[in-house]
């Protein structure tokens, strides 16, 4: 399990994905054909939320994870396996994923009001919206108009997810690769702000970093004690709260931990290896003035209308788990 959590946190921004048609997503795009379908999303949600507050992280990071995959936000990482086919969500690496059945559950509830007309990725999309913002973060426009994939394989996921080892120049080269800055690497990176992460994840840091039982130099060493206590080297199973205290609020909080060397993985170190990185970090963990709920809305917008399927691609799945 060590690539888990950690993949589906800041790794799943990383995948390779193409821009196709945005041009086909707009605001209001069941204005007519189902006028209530983002009120239905969002009191949905909200339910969920209110019981299972600490859903809202694995939802955003499965409305992130597919443009690792087929190249954008089709919904594919809904699709259960086959008889003759592992899909995305049984590959190894995305087995601790968890709220599918929260977005069946919105899924249905929009189903009896307008059946057939809303797509899974667009009810995905909106739900992670939604979610983050019930949780006191931002509120971001959604365009809408996404069309569902038919294809899942989980072969993709382990041929295309990287590995947990990223540097900063790496990061910044694969962001900058697929249209995306610097400043959204480290504006999305504050994402880590909610959930929790299997030690899994993060054992190698503590335990053997090089190979030769060491730990990781680049972690506050009072932490990786605390960490030690929590997780031994062959846990797979306990999970620690990404944000210790306030794993459950999207805040800033996240940029304070990582300006103290108390960054969980090891892409929330290397944001203090480079100058514009680390300027941006230093910046909004000091609480005043903070821009990082306004830059997080906007990132997700740009993020949001990368690699879709628009007009007459895919379907509009009946099922969230199923092709037609």
């Amino acid at each position: 399990m060590a690539f888990t959590k950690h993949i589906l946190v800041i790794l799943v921004l990383l995948g390779i994905f193409n821009i196709c048609n945005a041009q086909g997503l707009k605001l209001g795009f069941y204005k007519k054909t189902c006028p209530p379908a983002e009120a239905i999303v969002k009191r949905e949600t909200a339910r969920i939320i209110s019981v299972a507050p600490t859903l809202a992280a694995p939802l955003l990071r499965m409305h992130l994870l597919p443009r690792i995959l087929r190249g954008g936000c089709d919904g594919s990482v809904l699709l259960n396996s086959t008889g003759n086919n592992q899909a995305e969500k049984d590959a190894f690496p995305n087995l601790s994923l968890r709220g599918f059945g929260s977005i069946d559950r919105v899924k249905s509830a929009v189903e009896k009001k307008c059946p057939g007309v809303v797509s899974c990725a667009d009810i995905l999309a909106l739900v992670a919206r939604d979610a983050v913002s019930l949780l006191n973060g931002p509120f971001w426009p959604v365009p809408l108009g996404r069309r569902d994939g038919r294809v899942s394989n989980s072969s993709e996921a382990l041929a295309n997810l990287p590995p947990p080892s990223f540097n900063i120049t790496q990061l910044k080269s694969s962001f900058a690769s697929k249209g995306l800055s610097t400043k959204d690497l480290v504006v999305l990176s504050g994402s880590h702000t909610i959930g929790t992460s299997h030690c899994s994840s993060f054992t190698s840091r503590l335990y053997n970093f090089t190979g030769r039982g060491d730990s990781d130099p680049s972690l506050d060493s009072n932490y990786v004690a605390q960490l030690k206590r929590k997780c031994s080297a062959t846990d797979t199973t306990t999970l620690v709260e990404m944000d210790p205290g306030s794993f459950k609020t999207f805040d800033e909080g996240y940029y304070t931990l990582v300006t103290k060397r108390r960054g969980l993985f090891t892409s929330d170190s290397a944001l203090l290896d480079d100058g514009e990185t680390r300027a941006y970090v230093r910046r909004q963990a000091t609480f005043k003035g903070s821009t990082f709920l306004k830059d997080f809305a906007k990132s997700m917008v740009k993020m949001g209308k990368i690699g879709v399927l628009t007009g007459n691609q895919g379907e509009i799945r009946r099922r969230c788990a199923f092709v037609n």
